[in-house]
């Protein structure tokens, strides 16, 4: 059975979150800093490799921080060496596939993935392609609906044309593989916020929930997604399921009531 959530037209973010982004960002990192003893002591899984992907226009130098975060968790976590992600066409037809190749046969396993923002729509299609070489997805703040094209801050949508000269819809069209509808058949965890301000939130959820997949809601910013400490707590919860022993998360019982 699927559950099909209303996310029908969405509408650009608020812009009240957009500006103040940068500010939420480096409360955020705060955060972090002093949750990361706390953090580092939750339950670890069996040490398999993760891949991060990085957003629209970051490069591995963001995700270094969570990175860091896995390994000092017993993963075996890389990024994924292509430089900044432009989002051109290229990337996701053959560049990014042959690096994704690369690493799954130096693990000699499957590999979870993890992808912030642009990065997420990335990982979530390489799913899609490989499902027998991935063991999981999380995307954070992810334009998934790639179909609706107010989802994305106008300014951000610009910069996207700019970039690869195509727009979101023409990029979507391009990868002809891309199902905004369908979920890849891994489990998958979407991590969304209501206070993103580069993507409309309703555009970072999975359509369709059933057992394999979930949309989970944090507090937060979206450039703050590789920094929010409720994002790492989650990310140690899925990692740490087993193989072929995947659940949906539970939140702390002491955090449900403020997510309501």
């Amino acid at each position: 059975m699927y559950e099909q959530l209303d996310v029908e037209k969405s509408r650009r973010p608020l812009l009240t979150n957009l500006v103040t982004e940068i500010p939420r960002t480096f409360l955020e990192m705060g955060a972090l800093s002093m949750s990361w003893p706390m953090l580092c002591n939750l339950r670890r899984g069996d040490g398999h490799t993760v891949m991060l992907l990085p957003g629209f226009l970051a490069s591995d130098q963001s995700t270094k921080l969570m990175r860091r975060y896995l390994q000092c968790m017993g993963y075996s976590s890389v990024g994924w060496d292509l430089g900044r992600n432009t989002g051109h066409f290229d990337l996701m037809a053959s560049r990014l596939p042959e690096t994704f190749l690369d690493i799954v046969e130096q693990a000699g396993e499957k590999i979870s993935l993890i992808g912030q923002s642009l990065g997420g729509v990335f990982a979530r299609e390489l799913a899609r392609l490989y499902p027998d070489r991935v063991r999981q997805v999380i995307s954070l703040g992810s334009p998934i609906r790639m179909d609706k094209s107010d989802a994305v801050a106008s300014i951000v949508a610009r910069m996207f044309e700019q970039s690869t000269g195509m727009t979101p819809e023409e990029m979507r069209d391009a990868l002809e593989f891309f199902d905004e509808n369908e979920s890849p058949p891994v489990p998958m965890t979407a991590i969304y916020s209501k206070g993103d301000g580069i993507v409309h939130w309703e555009g970072c959820m999975e359509k369709f929930e059933d057992k394999m997949t979930q949309n989970i809601r944090v507090f937060g910013s979206h450039c703050g997604m590789a920094f929010n400490p409720s994002i790492y707590h989650i990310i140690a919860d899925r990692l740490a399921q087993p193989e072929n022993g995947w659940e949906k998360y539970q939140r702390p019982a002491a955090l449900s009531a403020v997510y309501v």
